[in-house]
């Protein structure tokens, strides 16, 4: 059919099944006749003779004709929804915008038209008003900005401009109306003014504002009136709107609305003739509702969730990965379609309804849709509400009935659920419901614990040590002050229980963690929480952040500690293996290092300025110069600078160059090492500097040089075959890394390293002993003695320097110098040390379920293979140290 034919046609439809189509068809002979020639005039010459009218007149007359060119556009398939809702929403904004800037002129007529802004919510803000919609602006107004009379307040000026806003765009006459407004999205509707101070607001909605009104504001803009003034108000609410840690109660009241427009809505819910397009079981709230829940949820995180309208939010979730791709655009194609159907219901007699007719009527909807009747338009409705319902319906976690408070009836749940220790089970579920720990105390804390207890139960029975869980569990409860947001998360994200099972079953240092921080929990709801962390430029990226110094300190934190506490999670849910986890310990350290560093000196240049030609380099030894850092692990660093050591820097408080980074190290190092609120970081080592704890916190390169060369003992020497410029410029970096090449390579003092070393491995014996049998770090023949003969050989042959230990031993085992097991040695060893450090901290033998994760981490078929492993690998690593020559 060609272009002219579907016009037509779509007028034809309009006029036997559209009474209020067919009204203006009859009132507008000039667009009607160039409707039935087949043309399609252009949205914007549709008002062209309408210049010098009344505003009021001339924007009912303007809505008049767009709401015959949209309808038919529509019904003729030329325009398709995104065109038609987007049409009506510029025409609500244009309209809305008139009478603010009419109001204000009515009154002051000589004062420019600000002060007063309208914020767009529901469908006009997300650019979806649909076809006989009316709008649900917010009107805020600046009392230092608005246009008053002489002797008026500005609140009275506000309300007034409010009332005559509302006036012009709701009055009727006989060409009709502009637009229904409605107030009520305001905050407090019943007692507040129609119009809102622009302070009073933000107030509000920082302090005040219920869990659905921050869904509510997922689409908001500035929509009409003082556009700064808008912008400004929309700025100070994102906060309270797009939260990192999301308070979960938001989630349960969404569906709590869901669930009682259901029920209020009852006669609109079963599908049929009476179906309610927009409330009833999956129609278009429930899609709307959908998207906006998991918008809630990761907008937080992902600035680019944050798209106000619902099919653009659903590709954004789905290209994210946090919606399937199928089911997104699954409900992109319903959406389209109900919004649609809804356009040709609305259209008939210009109502605001959403309610599928029945008999005769219905068959006028279908035949303005442009199928046979009204089966037909069932027919092709049916699948995708069936879908949609399923799909909503799943957000719920299928988590069976409520427990019982009958201890017998308890005691069989807990045993259907895979307890065999009922008991304590038993008595720890009525201890938390007593109330007797302080984040129970509370109603919403307990209500939130019942409504989050069905599934907890299930996934804690079925983890691989429920009993351990439990407790563990209540352990972490006791310590808490608040419980109620934790459990909040575990109700909206059920399949987190599952990881929390693990977790309390197995790793009792994370599990140590989330007792004294249960927003830790929060990161995990991040799919990506379980991949490998990125590069370390990467997560400087992602750690940036913060106004000032202090914001910046607590943004590194809690991104540390979140990727700490997912990296330990990668160990215990089996999805990583625990080198590549070490090595994304080692990155993290390094980002929040580079970040850190980066702010401190900012911080600190602006009081003393900095020194001319000089700069500061952080040195990394040890397990995090190697790049493999544990959970525990502490951070080795030696501070060095460039330049003279005798300059001065150049700020208001000047200091000399020695002071300077003395006092700037300390600062870092502060920086990197004091708790907060925001939770801790790494301890921080730095007693492998030149001279040791005698010597200046920080050390000119050239002094580092000299010391390293004329002084340094064989320890310090070992210490620097891991060692690792991590920050400074790429020059800087450079030129330190090149004194440490040249220093390796003999330009030291000549020492008997054999026997320094074997001394130095005693003594550490005596004062180091190992913890307990799965010790892989302390025990004879373990890492220590492994990383002893490697930096042994090393110095020896002036061979295969490395910073990392595994590329070390590869380029020592190609040179023929080391045993080609310890390759096979140095990952039993690390992996078994990373992995103990989170599940059996005191290197002793976990419990049996511990046991199979551990040996699952080190590839390994059982626990015995894993201790006849760790045996026969000291007795190898033992067997070169003391050839080692």
């Amino acid at each position: 059919m060609q272009v002219d034919e579907a016009v037509v046609w779509a007028v034809q439809r309009a006029r036997r099944d559209a009474p209020f189509l067919a009204l203006i068809l009859d009132r507008e002979p000039v667009l009607a006749q160039a409707l039935m020639r087949g043309e399609l005039p252009p949205l914007d010459g549709l008002t062209e003779d309408l210049d010098g009218l009344p505003v009021a007149q001339r924007l009912r007359l303007a809505r008049r004709r767009l709401a015959l060119r949209v309808a038919i556009g529509d019904l003729a398939g030329i325009d398709n929804l995104t065109t038609v809702t987007r049409t009506l929403s510029d025409f609500a904004d244009l309209a809305l915008d008139t009478a603010i800037r009419t109001a204000i002129e009515e009154r002051t007529p000589d004062a420019r038209p600000v002060g007063f802004a309208a914020i767009a919510l529901g469908k006009q803000g997300s650019r979806e008003l649909n076809y006989s919609s009316d709008i649900d602006p917010i009107l805020i107004y600046d009392p230092q900005t608005l246009p008053c009379r002489r002797g008026e307040a500005p609140e009275v000026a506000a309300v007034r401009i409010a009332r005559r806003v509302v006036e012009l765009l709701q009055a009727r006459d006989g060409d009709g109306y502009v637009l229904r407004v409605d107030l009520r999205l305001r905050p407090s509707p019943e007692v507040t003014p129609i119009a809102l101070s622009v302070d009073a607001a933000i107030s509000y909605y920082e302090s005040l504002a219920l869990p659905w009104e921050r869904a509510a504001f997922i689409r908001a803009r500035v929509a009409a009136g003082d556009v700064a003034l808008g912008a400004r108000f929309l700025t100070a609410v994102a906060p309270f709107v797009w939260r990192r840690a999301l308070d979960f109660g938001a989630i349960g009241e969404i569906r709590g609305i869901s669930r009682r427009i259901r029920d209020h809505y009852a006669q609109g819910q079963a599908f049929g003739p009476g179906f309610d397009l927009k409330r009833g079981r999956g129609g278009i709230r429930e899609v709307e509702f959908f998207t906006q829940i998991h918008q809630l949820i990761h907008g937080g995180r992902d600035p680019e969730l944050r798209v106000p309208a619902t099919r653009d939010a659903l590709a954004a979730l789905a290209k994210a990965g946090w919606v399937d791709r199928q089911e997104a655009d699954a409900l992109c194609d319903a959406y389209t379609l109900f919004r649609t159907i809804e356009h040709r219901v609305q259209m008939i007699e210009d109502r605001q309804t959403h309610t599928l007719p029945d008999g005769d009527a219905l068959e006028g909807v279908a035949r303005l849709h442009g199928v046979a009747n009204g089966a037909a338009l069932l027919a092709v409705l049916s699948p995708h509400v069936a879908a949609t319902a399923r799909t909503y319906d799943g957000l719920d976690p299928d988590a069976g009935d409520a427990l019982s408070f009958d201890r017998a009836a308890l005691t069989a749940q807990f045993a259907a659920a895979g307890f065999v220790d009922t008991t304590t089970a038993v008595q720890r579920i009525e201890q938390w419901r007593s109330g007797s720990y302080p984040a129970l105390r509370s109603p919403a804390a307990r209500a939130a614990l019942e409504a989050v207890l069905p599934g907890l139960i299930l996934a804690l029975g079925r983890s691989p040590d429920p009993h351990d869980a439990i407790i563990r569990l209540d352990r972490m409860l006791a310590r808490l002050t608040s419980a109620v947001n934790f459990f909040r998360l575990l109700e909206a994200r059920p399949a987190l229980a599952r990881l929390l099972g693990l977790v309390l079953s197995h790793a009792v240092t994370l599990a140590e963690d989330l007792a004294g921080r249960p927003e830790l929990f929060d990161g995990l709801i991040d799919a990506s929480a379980l991949d490998p962390v990125g590069p370390v430029a990467a997560l400087m990226h992602e750690m940036a952040g913060g106004e000032d110094y202090q914001a910046k300190l607590d943004h590194v934190r809690r991104m540390v500690g979140e990727k700490r506490f997912a990296l330990g999670t990668q160990i215990v849910a089996g999805v990583a293996d625990p080198l590549d986890v070490s090595a994304g310990y080692a990155r993290v350290a390094e980002a929040a290092i580079g970040v850190l560093a980066q702010a401190t000196i900012e911080a600190f240049a602006q009081v003393h300025g900095v020194v001319p030609g000089s700069e500061l380099v952080i040195l990394a030894l040890g397990r995090l110069g190697g790049g493999a850092l544990t959970h525990a692990s502490d951070l080795d660093l030696i501070y060095l600078f460039t330049g003279d050591y005798l300059a001065e820097s150049d700020g208001a408080k000047p200091l000399g160059a020695v002071l300077y980074y003395n006092r700037l190290a300390q600062r870092l190092t502060a920086a990197l090492s004091v708790p907060t609120a925001s939770g801790p970081l790494y301890e921080i080592d730095t007693r492998l500097r030149p001279s040791g704890t005698q010597g200046p916190l920080t050390v000119s390169v050239d002094g580092f040089a000299h010391y390293q060369r004329a002084q340094a003992w064989t320890w310090e020497h070992m210490a620097l075959t891991r060692a690792r410029a991590i920050f400074g410029s790429d020059d800087a970096r450079a030129a330190v890394q090149a004194i440490i090449g040249d220093v390796l390579r003999g330009n030291r003092p000549q020492r008997d390293i054999l026997a320094d070393a074997g001394g130095m491995r005693r003594e550490m014996a005596q004062h180091k002993p190992p913890l307990g049998p799965l010790d892989a770090k302390l025990l004879p023949g373990g890492l220590v003695d492994l990383e002893f003969a490697v930096h042994m050989a090393q110095l020896t042959h002036r061979l295969g320097f490395d910073p990392n230990l595994h590329r070390a031993i590869d380029a020592l085992i190609e040179a023929g110098v080391a045993p080609a097991g310890m390759a096979r040695a140095y990952d039993v060893l690390a992996r078994l040390l990373v992995t103990l450090r989170l599940v059996a901290p005191s290197a002793q033998p976990p419990g049996v379920a511990t046991q199979v994760l551990i040996a699952e981490a080190l590839h390994m078929p059982d626990w015995q293979q894993v201790v006849a492993s760790l045996d026969a690998t000291r007795q190898e690593v033992a067997t070169w140290l003391a050839q080692v020559e």
